[in-house]
């Protein structure tokens, strides 16, 4: 049984999904406040986290930072407000995905087996890639170039983790949409923009003359790093 920790402020739509869940032998353990969340996610190890924005004490954007400094559990995130700016902070500072409430229960389930299944991929991969000036270790969120530990946020290393692992294979936007968060959406796609911009300066890359990700114009993009 997988088991999923929502920290959510509200106890009806948390009874209401813990029931339903459970039919898919999934375990939801729900917390009210940011803090009693953080104490579970020390004693236990979920497999996904779902967490609202507006929360007592905290905000869900400071909390998925804090989240993301220790832990690389995949994080939804769930909010009332739908607005794209408030999409993409949240993908930005370590969020796999976003839904919006009100929101189906069984979209919500489709969304949590789209990251456990991914997450099982990328188990089973080698626990370490090595390129030309740069080492990716899948398995625990840890990336080096050129011998110094770079730092990503959790979407911005599954993107670099989907490129590295088809090395060649030309990705477009709707691909990336799709691969990353389970889903084909217009919304997105500036995300994807963003997330690419993000990703080639953590690696000092360019996109003139590429060491790592290439554009292909268009097409989409690819990895063309040299494999060890």
């Amino acid at each position: 049984m997988k088991t999923v920790l929502m920290i959510d402020d509200d106890p009806t739509l948390c009874a209401r999904l813990q029931e339903y869940v459970a039919q898919y032998d999934i375990a939801l353990l729900t917390c009210g406040t940011p803090s009693a969340g953080l104490s579970v996610l020390a004693e236990k190890t979920p497999d996904i986290i779902l967490l609202d924005v507006m929360l007592p004490e905290k905000d869900g954007f400071t909390v998925c930072k804090e989240i993301r400094e220790q832990y690389d559990t995949p994080i939804i995130m769930l909010t009332a407000r739908g607005e794209l700016t408030d999409k993409v902070l949240g993908l930005e500072i370590g969020a796999d995905d976003y839904l919006a409430k009100p929101f189906e229960p069984r979209e919500l389930v489709a969304r949590i087996k789209v990251l456990l299944r991914r997450n099982n991929t990328m188990a089973k991969k080698e626990t370490k890639w090595s390129f030309l000036g740069l080492d990716i270790y899948p398995d625990h969120h840890k990336v080096t170039l050129e011998g110094q530990q770079v730092d990503f946020t959790g979407m911005e290393f599954r993107l670099l983790t989907l490129l590295a692992g088809n090395p060649c294979r030309v990705f477009n936007r709707d691909e990336l949409l799709h691969e990353l968060k389970g889903m084909n959406s217009d919304v997105y796609s500036r995300s994807v923009d963003i997330l690419l911009s993000r990703l080639r300066s953590k690696l000092k890359d360019s996109a003139q003359s590429p060491k790592y990700i290439k554009t292909i114009r268009n097409m989409g993009y690819c990895f063309v790093g040299k494999r060890l």
